[in-house]
């Protein structure tokens, strides 16, 4: 006769076990707090500008929006949008191959495509889920993802949902990107697609795209790039990092947001080839499980576009204002990340530091945010600046002395 061990029962209650998960939620935010990493919601009341208008009623530089250009309260950009919400709704309730396909959406995504010198275009809900949604669909076990190390973490979760083998180079090294191209190709990869930050959202850092298309050339890789801070005005044309490089029409697949320079609402696209966009609209779960992009969006960012065809004028304002301010702002004693994008990340290195110099600036009059781990590496924290079109000079001379009083004040600067 064979005896059965006895079964134990749990003694907790349901309420005291997810009591238990609670306290344990208590304790992990508790821990972020006394690390100093903690981030912070600031509410502001008033559209993206050169100032904003915050909770207290105070009004004050805005130095951290992705709004490049200027275009997130343009009135060409906010009438195109009130016309599409006149004219095609607040919503479609829908994804695009049930009843939420309208005939804006089809412009919208041919003008993309010509702006970007590519074929087709598809639009997404974000430009995290056009990332997320593209590698699963294209490659399989056979093939191979090859990528820089500090790409943008939706790169990094798009490819994990990928059964392709993964690679890592190190950051914009091309030599390493060269070695691990090799070694892929040695492995018996099928297909090798290398992916790429066109720029790189916390350091400013543009990639070199012409050496990388020379070498992933050489070894028959295909070569794409997300372009969410460089759509609109890297380049002469403000055509993108692949323009800026000298690359424009040779870049396989290009991702990028309507959520930044492109008039800062949201949603994101995918666009090169007709035959992979095309697979992507029939197997790309973000694209076929989430609502179509709302209609205002779609219409204000067709006016976007064509404020960037008729002229260069609000990108080339962007540069001077990049150049001024990268230059004053280490004239006054702050050490910054080199280059030339109007991302410019003030180096503090100490997370607290950061921070107290993020809150010092607020109480100036200027808005702008400190970054530390996990955002970036420990031991760089920074407070990350963004320039835009719209700020005009008296607005970035009062930042760099704000910048200037609260340095002396904590320590950072003589």
């Amino acid at each position: 006769m064979t005896t059965q061990a006895p079964q134990t029962r749990s003694t907790k209650s349901p309420e005291a076990t997810t009591e238990h998960f609670y306290r344990h939620l208590q304790t992990e935010l508790q821990g972020i707090r006394e690390a100093g990493l903690f981030k912070s919601e600031r509410i502001i009341t008033s559209p993206q500008g050169a100032l904003v208008k915050t909770q207290d009623g105070r009004e004050v530089i805005n130095l951290c929006a992705n709004n490049y250009l200027g275009l997130s309260a343009h009135p060409q950009v906010l009438e195109a949008a009130h016309e599409a919400l006149r004219t095609h709704g607040y919503g479609l309730s829908s994804v695009r191959f049930i009843c939420g396909t309208q005939d804006i959406h089809k412009e919208l995504e041919q003008r993309l495509a010509r702006f970007l010198g590519t074929e087709d275009t598809i639009l997404y809900a974000a430009a995290f889920d056009a990332n997320g949604g593209l590698f699963e669909p294209l490659l399989g076990e056979q093939d191979a993802i090859v990528s820089d190390e500090l790409n943008h973490a939706s790169i990094i979760d798009g490819i994990r949902l990928c059964k392709a083998k993964r690679y890592r180079y190190k950051h914009n090294d091309m030599a390493d990107l060269d070695r691990q191209l090799t070694e892929a190709r040695h492995a018996g990869a099928r297909h090798v697609l290398v992916f790429t930050d066109g720029v790189f959202s916390m350091d400013g850092t543009i990639a070199q795209l012409d050496q990388i298309r020379e070498i992933t050339d050489r070894h028959g890789a295909l070569l794409g790039i997300d372009e969410c801070h460089a759509s609109g005005f890297m380049g002469k044309t403000g055509r993108g990092t692949h323009e800026h490089r000298g690359v424009y029409g040779k870049v396989d697949i290009i991702t990028g947001t309507l959520g930044k320079a492109l008039g800062g609402a949201s949603g994101g696209f995918t666009t090169g080839r007709k035959e992979v966009i095309e697979l992507l609209r029939q197997r790309s779960r973000p694209y076929l499980f989430s609502n179509t992009v709302a209609p205002s969006i779609v219409g204000a960012s067709l006016a976007v576009l064509d404020l960037l065809e008729a002229s260069t004028a609000l990108r080339d304002k962007l540069e001077l204002n990049t150049t001024y301010f990268r230059e004053a702002i280490q004239q006054a004693g702050f050490q910054i990340k080199p280059g030339t994008h109007p991302i410019v990340p003030i180096m503090v290195f100490d997370a607290v530091k950061a921070q107290q110099l993020s809150a010092r600036l607020l109480e100036l009059g200027v808005y702008a945010v400190g970054f530390f781990y996990p955002v970036v590496p420990k031991e760089q924290a920074r407070v990350r600046v963004q320039i835009s079109a719209v700020h005009e000079r008296e607005h970035l001379e009062r930042a760099v002395a704000a910048f200037a009083q609260a340095g002396r004040e904590l320590g950072l600067v003589k």
